[in-house]
């Protein structure tokens, strides 16, 4: 499965790449810290999987969901935010988010769900 990482905190990609790097099944194909990097990145690997922080210096991670669900294929997309507000979770999801996690009390969840996606056990 390969994954894209699009957060504009480097120490957040950073953990992303070091808890899923061991991960069976699960390879680290790029990463972006701003959303036009990002749809440049996913058009061009089409990733299975695109995990995405909600603010961006340069644009909404929200924003970018709907515009990756429209290409063909189109990822999974994780949301892994510091702003886990209820509306943020209803726009994303309803813009054709699969998951919403939060950055600090979620973070390994992330981890659990990739792992399903890879050996084949989760709901995909």
């Amino acid at each position: 499965m390969r994954i894209v990482i699009v957060d504009d905190s480097v120490v957040i990609r950073l953990r992303l790449m070091r808890l899923l790097s061991g991960l069976d099944g699960i390879e680290i194909v790029g990463q972006a810290d701003d959303v036009p990097a990002a749809k440049e990145l996913v058009k061009k690997l089409k990733p299975d999987v695109a995990i995405l922080d909600i603010r961006m210096p340069s644009g909404s991670g929200a924003d970018l969901v709907q515009e990756l669900k429209q290409l063909n294929p189109a990822p999974k997309v994780i949301m892994l935010t510091n702003y886990p507000y209820p509306e943020n979770r209803k726009k994303c999801m309803d813009l054709g988010a699969d998951f919403f996690f939060d950055k600090s009390t979620e973070f390994q969840e992330v981890v659990g769900v990739l792992r399903s996606m890879a050996a084949g056990t989760f709901g995909t």
